[in-house]
């Protein structure tokens, strides 16, 4: 069973759910993707997990670095799996590149190269924002490109976690 809870945050309503495993999806209301992972038999029902997601959030959004991270369950494909386990290795406040997490997938599974396009194609689908930072990942040569909560509020989270984006490359 999945349970579900609504969170206000600086940048828009925040849908959040969790199973007994941990959070399972954070998502901005309008996202691509939103609620994707969501199972039909949910429940709306604060539990512990959700309760310390929002508790993370808060001390996110004003400008600290939580010192916790709550259970989390990110459901998707082995491939995406691995993809997000880099993602939480990303530090707050720095960028990588989805060139340089294909470099790391293929070098853990001991091929010669992985597609940036495919690692951008398991970025996007991250099912729980923020947390799990697919917003600290930037095109070639610093380029701002695919948010799935859209490119303003990549560009307000870096700002929040005081990254350096002088030599970053918006998209018009």
């Amino acid at each position: 069973m999945m349970y579900t809870t609504q969170y206000m945050s600086p940048l828009g309503n925040m849908l959040l759910a969790a199973d007994a495993r941990g959070l399972t999806g954070a998502w901005f209301e309008g996202q691509t993707y939103f609620a994707r992972s969501l199972d039909t038999q949910h429940q709306e029902r604060e539990t512990s997990v959700l309760t310390d997601t929002k508790r993370w959030l808060d001390l996110y959004f004003r400008g600290m670095q939580p010192d916790f991270v709550p259970p989390l369950h990110p459901i998707g494909s082995a491939f995406q799996q691995s993809v997000w386990e880099i993602l939480l290795q990303i530090p707050y406040g720095h960028t990588t590149t989805y060139g340089e997490i294909a470099r790391q997938i293929a070098q853990k599974q001991g091929i010669s190269r992985m597609s940036a396009q495919a690692v951008g194609g398991a970025v996007g689908h991250n099912p729980i924002s923020i947390l799990i930072p697919c917003h600290r990942v930037v095109g070639v040569n610093g380029r701002l490109t695919g948010y799935a909560g859209g490119i303003e509020k990549k560009i307000q989270l870096l700002t929040l976690e005081k990254c350096d984006m002088h030599s970053f490359a918006v998209p018009k």
